[in-house]
């Protein structure tokens, strides 16, 4: 029987998952496909890297590890759900809880001194940021807006805040000392070993990582950021905040540059909180608190220090001092600088500018603001957006056009060098990049303190980028934009590949006609927010950092979410991984289920993965059952979003278990009148009548339950019984899908 892996994940979408799971499988037994699941979830991310502590009843596989190893065969068929890619407070949250339920799992070490804490800390950063899609991602990304999508968003257009032409709202970036400025980069002639090594100004040498292996054509890259110009830099915003009297926010990515930016995001804590860190820096440092952790970590550590009620004193004085901040949760209080997670600049940046440019503020009301993005690579892309909205007002989601995106990312190509090749220098000196050869192939002189990275980029997948720009440029005839700034090193060494693989692209067909163009970030998205603006589409055509904010920018603002996108990424051993969507909203959906049995999470996404998935194994596996559900969840989905049957917006309306039935009920009936495959056909028949017969009670079963808390036992890891309780509390559909 041909399989498909669906992954068990975290939070919104496996809560979904316990609902849509069940409808998924029954249909795809009666076509000869079995769906299988593996767990990536954190939780089960953290009990794969400890099994000489646990149980045999509690121990779990290390499912990523043998789905990456899927990911490089031919067979590999793999639905990826969003995860969390956790900050260091998530991990320690998860940590606690799998401990609560019995785990005997280590703490993750404040200051590990021994050999055992070191062991410890490196089992978990195996599973803290991004930790799971460098390892699936075996191929590159092509992600666009199903027609059905952009037909329904342009018949029912979303809420765009009003733009004024004197909106003070800007982005402020450093453009010196940077990763941007500071950036070299090479071409390896031949394979080699590389080795990071930092050389003191007394000529101590330190290897700060010993073996980097490379192929040939790879490039590999390296840079820093300058501390010292990175708080003259937040100081000089902070000032300009209050000074034009908007708010201050940061906009990092503590996820996936999970050892950079959370260091960056230390920097901004302590650049607000100058006297607070001059005055008790010391103390706090002492008791194992770290401004990387954010503000929140703080003041609840600080309920245990001695001077705990004057450091929280510090704090108050500290924000009435400074520029009004933007806040995650005003009612709360929960600020921008609380943790390093909640504030994630691919879905902050485009909430603003659908907000007419606005945060909130901690008065409750929206406001102007200053958007802080310390690195100055990409920030020119958000304040091109914000300079054109100031110009021509809100983009108009009725009559806009849309801005796919093919992404560089296989074999985790890593414009950010974010994992176990950055670093925060211990003392000033010389980083270099050396071969095994002797040669100094990159190096930099540095202070103490300053962040320095590397980052590698594979040949072969570079030809596959090009490859799949080519040939969806082809098949939709839009124009296809590399987001490529020749002044940036990185990008100088890509720009020649591209000309050299571009003309072996043309492996079918014509390329007459198609326009196939390099311009640096700021300029393609002033030219695809002119194409926008007529109607008109446009491939952007980048490295793994734009990917994943182009991703967010465009279909927010085009859809008003990232969630309903198709994405498809084929594997370079001809496998497929199809991804359901971004999980950003993820955290507040969990909480408004547990709160009053509402999951507002929308599984669009999963929809269209699951097509693409079926057509996938049909072309393989020689399955026609296959396309056939392909074809007709296909036109269910159709049917779903004309309707409108995705979650509604408060209680009594139907939620995420709701729009479940309503794409089984749909999908049921296209099964039944398809008449390739009479044997599904009549397979389905008897179902679509049970659930047109049964729609009213089914509905009434699942929104009875809406307005009570939920208890489906834990954040990170649910109990299954009570998860399957609460997400599946209709036993009339349950009935009916096991009659199946």
């Amino acid at each position: 029987m041909a399989t498909i892996i669906y992954t068990h994940t975290d939070e919104a979408p496996l809560l979904a998952t316990y609902s849509f799971l069940p409808i998924v499988a029954a249909y795809a037994a009666k076509a000869g496909v079995e769906v299988e699941t593996r767990d990536i979830s954190l939780a089960g991310r953290i009990l794969s890297q400890f099994p000489d502590r646990l149980s045999d009843e509690q121990r779990v596989p290390d499912a990523l590890a043998e789905l990456g190893e899927l990911a490089r065969t031919p067979q590999a068929n793999i639905i990826k759900l969003p995860n969390v890619s956790a900050s260091i407070p998530q991990l320690r949250t998860a940590i606690k809880e799998l401990q609560e339920k019995g785990y005997d799992l280590p703490d993750y070490p404040e200051n590990p001194q021994s050999d055992e804490d070191r062991a410890v800390v490196a089992a978990y950063d195996k599973v803290k940021g991004s930790a799971v899609n460098p390892v699936l991602r075996e191929g590159n990304s092509d992600r666009r807006a199903p027609l059905s999508v952009k037909n329904y968003a342009r018949a029912h257009p979303h809420r765009m805040g009003a733009w004024s032409s004197d909106s003070r709202t800007n982005v402020a970036t450093m453009g010196t000392d940077d990763f941007f400025a500071n950036e070299q980069s090479v071409v390896i002639a031949g394979d080699d070993t590389l080795s990071i090594e930092h050389v003191g100004s007394d000529g101590t040498l330190t290897v700060l990582k010993q073996a980097v292996p490379v192929l040939a054509g790879e490039v590999v890259d390296a840079t820093f950021m300058n501390v010292a110009a990175l708080r003259r830099f937040l100081t000089e915003q902070i000032a300009r905040a209050k000074a034009e009297d908007v708010l201050f926010s940061a906009h990092l990515k503590a996820t996936m540059m999970k050892v950079s930016d959370p260091i960056i995001f230390g920097h901004v804590v302590q650049a607000f909180f100058p006297t607070l860190f001059e005055q008790y820096g010391e103390q706090l440092a002492a008791a194992g608190i770290s401004a990387n952790d954010g503000l929140g970590a703080l003041l609840d550590a600080a309920g245990s220090l001695p001077d705990g009620d004057a450091i929280r004193a510090a704090v108050q004085q500290g924000l009435a001092d400074g520029p009004a901040v933007a806040m995650v949760d005003s009612e709360k209080g929960i600020t921008n600088l609380h943790v390093p997670s909640d504030v994630i600049i691919d879905a902050s940046m485009p909430a603003m500018i659908r907000t007419s440019g606005h945060m909130w503020g901690p008065d409750g009301e929206e406001a102007d603001t200053l958007a802080v993005i310390p690195d100055s690579c990409y920030a020119g892309v958000y304040q091109t957006v914000l300079d054109d909205c100031r110009a021509h007002g809100a983009f108009d989601p009725a009559t806009m056009g849309s801005v796919p995106n093919v992404g560089l990312m296989a074999n985790a190509a890593e414009e950010y060098g974010s994992h176990d090749k950055t670093f925060e220098v211990p003392a000033a000196g010389t980083v270099r990049v050396v071969n095994q050869a002797g040669d100094t192939l990159m190096q930099h002189t540095v202070e103490r303190g300053d962040i320095w990275r590397a980052c590698q980029t594979k040949d072969a997948p570079i030809r596959d980028w090009v490859k799949l720009a080519v040939t969806r440029a082809r098949a939709s005839g839009s124009p296809a934009i590399f987001w490529l700034d020749e002044s940036r090193a990185h990008d100088a060494n890509l720009i020649a590949k591209i000309h050299e693989y571009l003309p072996q692209a043309d492996l079918v067909g014509d390329t007459d006609g198609l326009v196939i163009e390099i311009m640096a970030p700021a300029a393609a998205t002033a030219y695809s927010l002119e194409r926008i603006r007529r109607g008109e589409d446009t491939i952007s055509v980048t490295g793994n950092v734009l990917r994943d904010y182009n991703t967010d920018l465009f279909p927010i603002l085009e859809l008003g979410t990232s969630a309903k996108m198709l994405s498809v990424v084929p594997l370079m051993n001809g496998g497929g991984l199809f991804e359901t969507g971004a999980g950003g909203s993820a955290p507040k959906h969990v909480q408004q289920l547990v709160k009053e049995n509402y999951l507002r999470w929308d599984s669009l996404g999963e929809f269209f993965a699951l097509a693409a998935s079926f057509e996938h194994l049909a072309g393989y596996d020689d399955n026609p059952g296959a396309q056939t559900l392909a074809d007709t969840l296909d036109r269910a989905t159709g049917t779903f979003l004309n309707e409108d049957r995705s979650p509604g917006r408060k209680l009594g309306t139907i939620d995420n278990r709701g729009s479940h039935f309503y794409l089984a009920l749909y999908w049921a009936q296209e099964l039944a009148a398809q008449t390739d495959d009479a044997e599904l056909a009549a397979a389905f028949e008897p179902l679509a009548a049970r659930l047109a017969a049964e729609e009213d009670t089914i509905v009434g079963e699942l929104n009875s339950v809406q307005g009570s808390p939920a208890d489906v036992g834990g954040y990170y890891r649910p109990d299954d019984a009570k998860a399957d309780a609460v997400m599946r509390p209709s036993a009339t559909l349950n009935a009916a899908l096991a009659s199946l």
